[in-house]
């Protein structure tokens, strides 16, 4: 797991942290860096107007500095990225998309909007942009990354095989398996996946849906639709995601 920091709030509430990823560490540092070098730069040439008039060793030394930072940073920059796509399991940065639906009790559940200036919820490599779409968009370190599970950790939720929490605008929601609906159904915690072999797609529901790994596509469809619903029980559900009911509407594509 990537959780690294536990901690109990008297008692009650449970605080949990997700360590930053390699990758997320690598790039932080290298907007740091560049940031830094930008504004050293600037400081040098300021300096190199007021000192303009001073001599020659002094005119040698800003040069010197001028340079040796943009060689520090560059291969900073370079060697970095050339490590992250060494020890990829991708061999390189991918584009992977897939994209998904929530349901308690036949309700659609939105999770929350991105804040502030960004675009999106979750990391630089592993995101959604209020588009009901998962995006893989960089390297992967590690099999775990492109889990389902793992996204709904990125945007500080949860999801295992019998229990979902999803930050929402209204506040967290917490699904639970054994729970029943405002009709006093009894309900569960079910995933459903679908999908597609050339012009035909089908469902399967999972039996472990915190272990599942996105199919590696770039568009949807072939890409994924994942179905999570929280009602009652059954082998198949009805709910489809709008990309793949764009293409059976289309005709492009078929149910098998």
């Amino acid at each position: 797991m990537s959780i690294i920091d536990e901690a109990l709030a008297h008692g009650v509430e449970e605080v949990v942290r997700l360590a930053p990823a390699l990758d997320q560490v690598i790039r932080s540092n290298s907007v740091k860096f560049t940031v830094l070098a930008l504004g050293t730069f600037l400081i040098l040439t300021i300096l190199s107007i007021v000192l303009k008039s001073k001599t020659e060793r002094v005119k040698y030394v800003l040069y010197a500095l001028f340079v040796i930072i943009a060689l520090s940073n560059t291969i900073y920059l370079a060697g970095s990225t050339l490590y992250l796509n060494q020890m990829s399991i991708t061999g390189g940065p991918i584009h992977y998309h897939a994209d998904f639906e929530i349901w308690n009790c036949g309700v659609k559940v939105e999770i929350a909007d991105p804040v502030g200036l960004s675009n999106k919820v979750g990391t630089e490599v592993i995101h959604e942009h209020n588009d009901d779409r998962i995006h893989i968009e960089g390297v992967l370190l590690d099999s775990h990354d492109a889990r389902v599970s793992h996204f709904f950790e990125l945007i500080g939720g949860e999801l295992h095989d019998n229990h979902i929490s999803v930050p929402t605008e209204s506040g967290m929601i917490s699904l639970q398996t054994g729970q029943t609906c405002p009709n006093q159904t009894a309900a569960a915690l079910q995933v459903f996946v679908y999908k597609s072999q050339g012009e035909t797609f089908s469902q399967t529901k999972l039996l472990d849906p915190e272990s599942y790994i996105i199919s590696p596509h770039s568009q949807v469809p072939p890409g994924d639709c994942i179905i999570i619903e929280f009602g009652r029980v059954r082998e198949k559900t009805d709910k489809l995601c709008s990309f793949y009911q764009i293409a059976v509407q289309k005709g492009e594509m078929i149910e098998r």
